[in-house]
C-alpha cells in the first residue's frame, strides 16, 4: 500500500465511523421540521416534484442513455481519483450554471430545476462509477449508485440503514433479485424530496433565486462526489 493509499484509507475511516453514527437529537428535531413543512406545502406541489423525482429515477433503472463510460481498467487508486478530480469540477460547473439560469426565473424554471439537476447527478455518479472500474451495464452497479445517492442525500436514520447494506455490499449482491423493480424508489424519492426541498424554495424567489440555485448545486455536487469517493474507495480496500 502507497502512501496515497493509506491516506485514503485514514480518510475512509474517518468517514465510515461518521457513516454509523446515529441521529443526534437536533437532527431527529430537524426531520420533524421537515415533516410539518411538507404538511403546509400546497399538493400540486408535491405532486409536481414527486412526479419529476420518480420520472427521473426510471430512467436510471432502465434507461441506458446516462451509460456512456466503459469502466477504466489497470490504474491505481490515486489515478483513478485524479480522474474523479476532474470530472467532479465539470459536473459542478456545469450544476452551477443550471442552477443559475433556472432560479433567475422563479417558480416554473425553478421547478424545471429538479429533474435537471437530477440529471447531472446520475450521470456524474456513472462516469464516477466507471472511473473506479465498474460496468454500470451491471443493474446491482446502478443500484449501488443510487445507494451512494441515498447516502449523500437522505435523514441520518435513512443514511445508517443504507450504510449498513453497502458495507457488507457483497453479500447484499447475493440478495438482490435479477428484477431491478424491487428497488424501493418510493422511499428514494420521498428522502430526496426532504432534504432539498427548503433549498429549492428559496431557489424559486425571482433573482435571488439564481444566488441560491448556483451556490446550493454547487454544494449538492461537492457532496455527492465526495460520498462517492467514499462508497468506491470502501469497495476497493475490500
Amino acid at each position: 500500500m502507497d502512501y496515497y493509499e493509506q491516506t485514503a484509507l485514514k480518510e475512509l475511516n474517518k468517514w465510515k465511523k461518521k457513516m454509523r453514527r446515529k441521529p443526534t437529537m437536533a437532527e431527529q428535531t430537524s426531520k420533524g421540521i421537515q415533516n410539518k413543512l411538507n404538511d403546509i406545502l400546497p399538493e400540486k406541489y408535491h405532486e409536481l416534484v414527486t412526479e419529476a423525482i420518480k420520472n427521473m429515477t426510471k430512467l436510471v433503472l432502465f434507461g441506458s442513455k446516462y451509460i456512456t463510460k466503459t469502466p477504466y481498467m489497470h490504474m491505481g487508486l490515486h489515478e483513478r481519483e485524479l480522474l474523479v478530480s476532474q470530472l467532479t469540477k465539470r459536473y459542478r460547473t456545469t450544476a452551477l450554471i443550471e442552477g443559475a439560469g433556472t432560479g433567475a426565473g422563479g417558480i416554473l424554471l425553478g421547478l424545471a430545476d429538479l429533474p435537471l439537476l437530477m440529471s447531472i447527478k446520475i450521470k456524474m455518479l456513472y462516469d464516477i462509477a466507471a472511473a473506479y472500474g465498474y460496468d454500470v451495464y451491471d443493474y446491482r452497479e446502478r443500484i449501488y449508485i443510487l445507494s451512494i445517492f441515498q447516502l449523500a442525500f437522505s435523514s441520518k436514520s435513512r443514511t445508517n440503514e443504507v450504510y449498513a447494506k453497502m458495507e457488507n455490499f457483497q453479500v447484499y449482491l447475493t440478495t438482490l433479485p435479477e428484477d431491478i423493480n424491487s428497488f424501493d424508489w418510493r422511499t428514494f424519492q420521498l428522502e430526496y424530496r426532504d432534504y432539498i426541498d427548503l433549498a429549492k424554495l428559496l431557489q424559486m424567489i425571482p433573482g435571488f433565486g439564481a444566488v441560491v440555485g448556483a451556490y446550493v448545486n454547487t454544494k449538492l455536487i461537492n457532496k455527492l462526489s465526495h460520498t462517492a469517493m467514499q462508497a468506491y474507495r470502501m469497495r476497493f480496500f475490500n
